[in-house]
């Protein structure tokens, strides 16, 4: 699949939290080209420091050349983001990588973990165009807090999903973790599609292989060019062997990662 470098143009910046944020690019030939569970190098501003781009999952896309990325702020690069002002030119590369497959399975599940949420969305609206969408779509939303994921229950619900919801201050739905509440859905489900932190992958990879249901597992990591030169992405594969995130993955079928 072709890759671009472009200018993007910074439409729009949306918080949600103190330290997450919706970010609005108009980068027309990304745009086009991805496809949900892909994601993009983006530099932090129009200076050379810092040097090295940020990969982010690419959250949402549309035909007028709209790329969306839900960002958290960890460190300088991110900080630098989140300050950046409509109109202001962004480079990005992309969309890099391999991302999720659907052969239309009628049941499927989606289920993420705070800032892993960010490329299920682009999942769910790709499902729902699909020529053979799933009959039912179940997405499980875990996060902190009420905020952190209270804007993107509306924006599930517009494809056709059944939401459900996990805090952990139980200010919205389940009070606890978001795995939780897969269990009950896994006898109905085809395939189950996950992102957030390794260990609540991990535990959804667990008891979709107990249930002998297909699950496939989008990975994060630290990467300095994502285009499989630095090595930065290493991860251990269940065969012993070595993979990269950023050309193997990111999303990997749950079987192929060595979790522990």
């Amino acid at each position: 699949m072709r890759e671009y470098q472009e200018n993007s143009i910074v439409q729009s910046i949306e918080p949600f939290t103190d330290s997450i944020f919706l970010l609005t690019l108009h980068a027309p030939h990304i745009a086009q080209a991805a496809q949900p569970g892909q994601f993009v190098m983006a530099a932090c501003g129009s200076s050379l420091d810092p040097l090295l781009r940020r990969p982010f999952s690419i959250h949402q896309t549309d035909e007028t050349g709209i790329v969306q990325l839900l960002i958290k702020v960890i460190g300088r690069g991110t900080k630098l983001l989140s300050e950046v002002q409509e109109g202001t030119a962004l480079s990005l590369i992309g969309p890099l990588g391999r991302g999720f497959r659907f052969k239309g399975e009628s049941s499927v599940c989606l289920i993420g973990g705070g800032i892993g949420i960010a490329p299920l969305l682009f999942l769910a609206r790709g499902l729902q165009r699909h020529s053979s969408p799933p009959d039912s779509c179940i997405v499980l939303l875990g996060g902190r807090t009420r905020t952190e994921i209270q804007p993107l229950v509306t924006a599930f619900g517009a494809y056709a999903c059944e939401v459900q919801t996990a805090t952990d201050d139980g200010s919205l739905g389940h009070k606890g973790l978001i795995g939780d509440l897969l269990p009950p859905h896994l006898a109905q489900m085809h395939k189950v599609y996950t992102c957030g932190p390794h260990p609540m992958m991990a535990a959804v990879a667990a008891m979709c292989r107990e249930a002998a249901i297909p699950c496939e597992a989008s990975l994060e990591a630290t990467m300095a060019c994502g285009l499989g030169a630095c090595l930065g992405c290493t991860i251990h594969g269940a065969d012993a062997q070595y993979k990269h995130v950023c050309k193997h993955g990111p999303v990997f079928n749950a079987e192929e990662v060595a979790w522990t």
